[in-house]
C-alpha cells in the first residue's frame, strides 16, 4: 500500500512539474534562443515510443500561441496532413510555426520524407504568409534542426 501511495504521489508531482514547465513557455513568452525551443520540445517528445508530429504556433513576434500534437504514428512513421496544419494555423492566426516530430529509434537524421514534408509545408504555408522557422527532429536527448542543415 505504501508503494502505491508513493507511486501516486510521484505521478502527481510529475504532472505538476510538467504544468509548471509548460506555463514557462506557453504564456505568450518570446522564445529567445534555439536552446529553449529544443529543451521544451525534448521534454514533450523524447519519452514517446511512437512517432508524433507537432507544431509550435507563434505570432509574428515569435511569441508562443500554442503547442499542438497533431498526428500520431507508429514506431517509425507518421502521416502528416498539410490541410490540418493550415486549418490550425489559421485558427490561431499564427504568423510563424516550428514543425517538430520525434524519432523513437534514437536516430535524429532527417529522412527523405522528412525533407519532403518540410518543403511542402513551407511552400503551402508561405502562400498564406505563415513562416516556417524550423523543423526539429527529437531523438532521445538529440535534436536536429533542418534549418541548421539548410533545409528550411
Amino acid at each position: 500500500m505504501a508503494n502505491a501511495m508513493l507511486a501516486c504521489n510521484e505521478d502527481l508531482i510529475l504532472q505538476q512539474a510538467q504544468s509548471i514547465i509548460e506555463n514557462c513557455y506557453l504564456r505568450g513568452e518570446q522564445l529567445l534562443s534555439p536552446y529553449a525551443v529544443r529543451e521544451y520540445l525534448k521534454f514533450k517528445l523524447a519519452p514517446l515510443e511512437h512517432e508524433v508530429f507537432a507544431i509550435l504556433l507563434l505570432d509574428t513576434q515569435h511569441r508562443v500561441l500554442a503547442y499542438q500534437e497533431l498526428f500520431r504514428g507508429t514506431l517509425n512513421s507518421v502521416n502528416v496532413y498539410p490541410r490540418e496544419i493550415v486549418k490550425l494555423s489559421l485558427r490561431y492566426n499564427a504568423g510563424a510555426l516550428i514543425l517538430v516530430h520525434n524519432h523513437p529509434s534514437g536516430e535524429p537524421e532527417p529522412s527523405g520524407a522528412d525533407r519532403e514534408i518540410t518543403r511542402k509545408l513551407k511552400s503551402v504555408l508561405g502562400l498564406l504568409d505563415i513562416q516556417v522557422l524550423d523543423h526539429l527532429i527529437v531523438a532521445g536527448t538529440k535534436v536536429v534542426s533542418l534549418a541548421e542543415l539548410g533545409l528550411v
